[in-house]
């Protein structure tokens, strides 16, 4: 392989060459990165943060105190005390993710993580998410990086965050018992993403009708509560199920309640539009904005052949060549940015509120996406003249609090083969190491993967 490819495995399918990574990567890259494709447990400092059934029990807590001062002082103020609780568990499951990306020797492993996280995004821009946000990442998302894309799918769509966030907890079949009851009705929210976003694509030969159809399939898929003994857990409630038969993608469905949303989502998991848009995604992440038409093919085809088997999936866009081609097709998101920063020099200890800040201000604080449909994976979303100046604006203080350093040494070991004449020039003529570090940082080399 080429010189440059320790620096594409440790950035375009790492996050960013940390200290002595690039030595350590040695002449083969691709069996390093397929190496990261095992099976991992969860990281000791993620495993310390509560699961989400302790969440839901904490907060049902809440609900029961709050209601308790609500009938001894009907004027009672608003509930700090369950927004405090919020705001810290947000702080430090984004904290600690962000911290994972930076000090992980598995790299490839988070940044799998982070693109199907955003794939199948839930967003605390419904606040009702907030305290569940890492938690789904760490329950439905990680361990599933590697293993069946229908598992992946399975696990999210039964995670009480994506139940809340798009809605499906509280779909009630307009002919269910429930839903003749409260007089409530079908949301097509999770039915309507479940499509365009997370399976066939928006142009991926379904219509309006197979959302509603969808939608109906999936009533009663919905979260426990304390009276049902299963709090914050998934729950099928057959009370709010859609009765009948359905038809989803010319598909006919036999009344079969919970039954009939685990065959749709295999179906789903197992169509061919599915294979091509989730490998348009992939490849569009790891080679370049507009995907080459025959690498699509081939990560689609492995899609199809191993049955949505995404350590295979993935093995194929390490092993393309197009992956390997072009090292610096991609522009690096602000969340890149800090991580491969942070991986790169010696930091001293960042308080977690000043770390997400730092992505906040940026703006990519971690599950802040703005929508179901994620962050975006094109360069204009990220390098339009203000968001550059943030950029330079944080590199010049994470400069400023560094020791002084010798830049030159920093940025071969980030950099490697790609330290370009003109970039070493530029540190070389710097006035002191903290103008010489931000001249790296804002360099085309550093800020592209």
């Amino acid at each position: 392989m080429s010189d440059s490819a320790a620096f594409i495995a440790a950035t375009r399918f790492g996050m960013g060459a940390g200290q002595g990574e690039l030595a350590s990567i040695g002449r083969e890259p691709r069996g390093w990165l397929e190496a990261q494709l095992a099976p991992a447990a969860l990281p000791p400092q993620l495993a310390l943060l509560p699961p989400t059934p302790e969440l839901a029990q904490r907060f049902a807590e809440l609900r029961a105190e709050r209601k308790a001062e609500k009938q001894a002082d009907p004027a009672a103020q608003a509930d700090e005390k369950t927004k405090g609780e919020i705001r810290a568990l947000y702080l430090a499951d984004a904290a600690a993710r962000t911290r994972q990306a930076i000090t992980t020797p598995t790299p490839l492993t988070e940044r799998l993580v982070q693109f199907w996280s955003n794939h199948f995004t839930v967003s605390t821009a419904r606040p009702v998410v907030a305290p569940l946000a890492g938690a789904f990442e760490r329950e439905a998302i990680r361990p599933n990086v590697t293993g069946h894309f229908y598992d992946l799918l399975r696990a999210v769509v039964r995670h009480p965050a994506m139940l809340l966030y798009l809605d499906n907890a509280v779909s009630l079949g307009p002919d269910s018992v429930a839903g003749q009851r409260r007089q409530k009705g079908l949301n097509e929210n999770l039915a309507r993403e479940l499509l365009e976003l997370h399976t066939l694509g928006v142009d991926g030969g379904y219509g309006q009708g197979d959302v509603e159809q969808l939608a109906r399939i999936l009533t009663g898929w919905t979260i426990g509560n304390e009276r049902q003994g299963a709090v914050g857990a998934f729950l099928y409630q057959p009370r709010f199920h859609q009765p009948g038969a359905k038809r989803l993608l010319g598909v006919d469905f036999t009344e079969a309640g919970q039954a009939e949303g685990e065959r749709a989502l295999l179906m789903l998991a197992r169509h061919p539009a599915t294979a091509h848009f989730v490998a348009t995604k992939l490849v569009r992440h790891f080679v370049a904005d507009d995907p080459p038409a025959a690498a699509v093919e081939a990560v689609a085809r492995s899609f199809r052949d191993s049955d949505g088997d995404l350590a295979v999936v993935t093995k194929t866009v390490i092993n393309r060549p197009e992956a390997w081609a072009e090292p610096l097709a991609k522009i690096k998101t602000p969340n890149d940015f800090v991580v491969s920063t942070l991986r790169a020099v010696d930091v001293p200890p960042i308080e977690d509120k000043k770390l997400v800040r730092s992505l906040a201000l940026l703006g990519q604080a971690p599950f802040t996406a703005p929508s179901p449909a994620g962050w975006p994976d094109r360069a204009e979303a990220w390098m339009g003249p203000e968001a550059l100046m943030r950029r330079l604006e944080w590199a010049r203080d994470v400069a400023s609090k560094l020791p002084r350093t010798d830049v030159l040494v920093l940025a071969e070991q980030s950099l490697g083969p790609l330290l370009d004449a003109s970039t070493r020039q530029a540190i070389g003529g710097a006035a002191d190491s903290a103008e010489a570090l931000v001249l790296l940082l804002a360099s085309r080399p550093f800020q592209r993967r």
